[in-house]
């Protein structure tokens, strides 16, 4: 990011406004809880500090920081049992709702009231404070895990995010080591890797107040993953904050969901869009609409258009197929060069990725070196290439099935384009560059045919999720979109 221009670390949510709000008021939130235990002086069992000094039975606080009789209610609202204490002195998702400092540690004692007091009237307008598990939702490119790394650095930076100290670099940068960034680059996220981050997830903050474990693309991870998962979410380390993204709470289990606070973001508007690239990489503002209008609603995406030419091309390409699919022959090119282009995009990507990884594997396990144990140290690597070249393998399948969609995207939104000006609809093209094409498709078919050219490109897309192979799911539309 251009120092020059962030005011914020949250200034890449383009129209987000309600979300940045609430993440916000989250974050002031925690730091409140932060600054209150790093002065109170002692220790929970449980390894967080009690802000008023004193321990409390199982490791978590009650209200006024001392300890909860049993069979008394707790700050929650509801009865808590007697004897009963909270996993590793941490508590429950429901009285990390409360108002304000009540997350993580325990609520405020006196010194915070005011933050308290803050708290309490922004949940009771509906955003609540802090809380120790998060599900960012949203249509791809809305920014779920750009508001997500945001809302990380904002819980690390003394000044909650204002994305020029040095810790708002390493967060944004990815390099922070209170920050686990997790991106699944296959096609799923094993158990085996899930364990492994439930691990390194249970270690105490290095430097910063929290511990935070983004986890991009979570619906990515298999059921045995999400039952791993779900044991470190339900019973997390006092200062571990879990920061889910996935398109739809729907994508993950439900007793993942349940125990996280759900951030929704929505498609953000074109001219948002345009603006931040007018603002944020100085592009044209005629320029930055047109690629705003053509991603519709993907801010990556909409980058890429605006910034590489080669992106650019490669989209008038795919729609140049509508008016070159008029017989058997064109259709059935029309469908070659769609994975062609597809395999190309991909390859370009794992050719700088692969080499390298492999390389260093190489070197890790002693090949180049000499002495003792190398030889038996370089026989005992097969096994790791192996699955070293398994994952890139995936990684492979996963990059060519996402250049392929982004395309078949940007032929239904073509077909959206026609359908609207065959019904006259007011609304802004998303292909305003080739208007006067979509014009003369519009006027040589119909909307029933437009209609079921759309639902021939959603089926490919929906049959090459599920496996099939992509040049015959891609012929089958093609061909579709010949014979309307």
């Amino acid at each position: 990011m251009e120092s020059g221009w962030v005011m914020s670390v949250f200034d890449d949510l383009a129209g987000q406004d309600r979300v940045v709000a609430e993440l916000r008021h989250a974050a002031a939130a925690a730091a409140a809880v932060g600054g209150l235990s790093s002065t109170a002086g002692a220790e929970s069992p449980g390894g967080a500090e009690s802000p008023g000094g004193a321990e409390s039975p199982g490791g978590a606080e009650s209200p006024a920081g001392a300890q909860s009789p049993a069979g008394t209610e707790s700050p929650a609202g509801t009865e808590s049992p007697a004897g009963t204490q909270s996993p590793a002195g941490t508590q429950s998702p429901a009285s990390l709702d409360g108002a304000g400092c009540a997350g993580m540690v325990g609520a405020a004692n006196p010194a915070g009231a005011r933050d308290a007091a803050s708290t309490s009237t922004a949940a009771s307008e509906g955003r609540a404070g802090m809380t120790h598990a998060w599900l960012f939702t949203g249509p791809p490119g809305c920014g779920r895990s750009v508001a997500a790394r945001a809302f990380a650095a904002a819980l690390l930076c003394p000044d909650l995010g204002c994305g020029h100290c040095a810790s708002c670099h390493q967060v944004l940068a990815g390099t922070h080591a209170d920050v686990l960034l997790v991106r699944p680059d296959g096609l799923s996220y094993g158990v085996k890797q899930t364990r492994d981050l439930v691990l390194r997830a249970a270690t105490a903050p290095f430097g910063g107040r929290w511990k935070t474990i983004l986890f991009e693309d979570a619906d990515r991870a298999t059921e045995q993953a999400a039952n791993a998962l779900l044991k470190a979410i339900e019973e997390p380390p006092p200062r571990t904050v879990w920061l889910l993204c996935a398109p739809s709470p729907d994508d993950l289990v439900p007793t993942i969901r349940s125990r996280c606070r759900l951030v929704t973001l929505r498609t953000p508007p074109a001219r948002a869009i345009a603006a931040m690239l007018t603002t944020r990489d100085g592009v044209d503002p005629e320029q930055a609409l047109q690629a705003a209008c053509a991603a519709q609603g993907h801010i990556g995406r909409a980058r890429r258009l605006a910034t590489d030419p080669d992106a650019a091309r490669r989209r008038a390409d795919v729609l140049g197929v509508p008016f070159s699919v008029d017989s058997l022959g064109p259709a059935i090119a029309a469908a070659a060069r769609l994975i062609e282009a597809a395999d190309a995009e991909a390859a370009a990507v794992t050719a700088g990725l692969d080499e390298p990884e492999e390389t260093e594997l190489r070197k890790a396990f002693g090949e180049g070196s000499s002495g003792r144990g190398v030889t038996k140290a370089m026989r005992g690597a097969a096994g790791a290439l192996k699955e070293l070249a398994d994952r890139q393998k995936s990684r492979a399948t996963r990059l060519k099935r996402d250049a392929l969609d982004r395309a078949l995207l940007d032929l239904a939104g073509f077909y959206r384009d026609v359908l609207a000006v065959q019904f006259r609809a007011p609304v802004e093209l998303a292909n305003s560059d080739i208007e006067d094409g979509v014009r003369q498709v519009a006027a040589a078919t119909t909307p029933e045919s437009t209609l079921r050219r759309m639902q021939a490109i959603m089926q490919c897309r929906e049959r090459i999720e599920a496996n099939a192979h992509p040049l015959l799911a891609a012929e089958a539309m093609t061909l579709a979109l010949l014979t309307g």
